[in-house]
């Protein structure tokens, strides 16, 4: 955030001429530096992923929604709280893909309160009272966050909000937000003191970009706790399983319910105290054990390790090659940028590239080479 205050505000510099990026090629098409820019896009938060640095692996995030008036201007179609929770959506579902023994909470702030609206799979189904109080109550060795999504140009705090900026910093709760309107100056001292991200959207396209920011997990801090966790593997039982008949029971996630929800005689049993609960990864309630599954585990493993960026090959050097070919679509290239892993030299398109490092993170043609040498060995 220093950077920002060094180089002054966005109107005091000169412009940026970006029209001169586009240029007719020898056919006399602008699409071949249309192409050009797009990949570029594409490529760009691949690129800005920060290698070999200690990360929050067990992160607590609690999404923040302002649903003021503010909210129902139609700046974004069809206004600003309907498109905010369409693109919530697929931020919940890559959260939990590429983060899946992490939780997440969301609270909605309207008429001078902050009210819980649900808490999604993974998080521990306990009281809000406050998102301090909650919070700071949150193991040490866990990554704590706030991510505020923000429409008003005014707060109301019911007392001093530098003391709460500075409770945020000392129990080292990184808190982001992203403006939908303007930049504000309380948003921005809370963002630079907590080492969080302050964004203001331009479109639709930029807002699902800047939530995109906030899927990978953040650097730890300096005080952040190591340690050893221990965690438990629940022996799931099916309703229907003939291996050992359980007498039908409600679920610890359910206890609170007014509905027959929850109660049967499925679900994950706890390998400690025998609880049982309908969905992992959860902390059990009566031992404080955490329950995940070996998926989960393997899902948060290529965060420690993430598959390196692929060397990219400019449009007028892959002819170098010959006829090639994408190694994992079996697209033909004409003419356009392509990269190749310098590993096993195969060559991927830029959607097969983006595919492979933000949800595959395992190059198929390291995959086949290892698996090839292995049945080789065996014959």
């Amino acid at each position: 955030m220093g950077d920002e205050d060094e180089k002054g505000y966005r109107w005091e510099t000169e412009y940026e001429k970006t029209w001169e990026a586009i240029r007719e090629d020898d056919e006399g098409s602008l699409q071949t530096s249309i192409d050009d820019i797009v990949h570029k896009a594409k490529r760009r938060r691949l690129l800005e992923k920060i290698g070999s640095v200690r990360l929050g692996m067990m992160r607590h995030l609690f999404l923040i929604l302002d649903m003021s008036e503010s909210m129902q201007d139609q700046d974004l179609k069809p206004t600003r709280l309907i498109s905010t929770l369409k693109l919530l959506e697929h931020f919940v579902e890559e959260y939990f893909d590429q983060n899946p023994i992490s939780q997440l909470g969301m609270i909605g702030t309207r008429n001078k309160r902050a009210e819980k609206i649900a808490e999604l799979g993974g998080n521990p189904r306990r009281h809000v009272s406050t998102l301090q109080n909650t919070l700071r109550n949150m193991p040490g060795h866990a990554s704590r966050e706030v991510l505020i999504i923000f429409g008003s140009l005014t707060t109301c705090d019911p007392g001093n909000v530098m003391e709460t900026i500075q409770t945020m910093k000392d129990t080292n709760i990184r808190c982001s937000v992203i403006g939908l309107a303007a930049e504000i100056r309380v948003c921005k001292k809370l963002c630079m003191d907590t080492n969080g991200l302050y964004n203001v959207i331009l479109d639709e396209n930029h807002f699902k970009d800047l939530l995109l920011q906030h899927i990978d997990p953040p650097p730890a801090t300096a005080n952040t706790e190591a340690s050893l966790i221990r965690m438990g593997f629940p022996h799931h039982l099916l309703g229907g399983s003939k291996e050992k008949e359980e007498m039908p029971s409600m679920c610890m996630c359910h206890l609170d319910s007014k509905t027959n929800e929850g109660f049967g005689g499925s679900g994950y049993f706890c390998p400690q105290c025998k609880s049982k609960y309908c969905e992992l990864p959860v902390e059990c309630k009566a031992c404080g054990l955490t329950l995940v599954s070996a998926p989960h585990l393997a899902r948060s493993y290529h965060h420690l390790f993430p598959l390196e960026p692929f060397k990219e090959i400019p449009s007028d050097m892959n002819t170098e090659y010959g006829n090639i070919m994408c190694y994992s679509c079996r697209v033909d290239f004409k003419k356009q940028t392509v990269y190749m892993c310098e590993k096993c030299q195969q060559i991927y398109c830029v959607d097969c590239d983006l595919f492979i490092h933000e949800t595959l993170h395992s190059c198929p043609g390291c995959a086949s080479s290892r698996a090839t040498q292995q049945m080789s060995k065996i014959v």
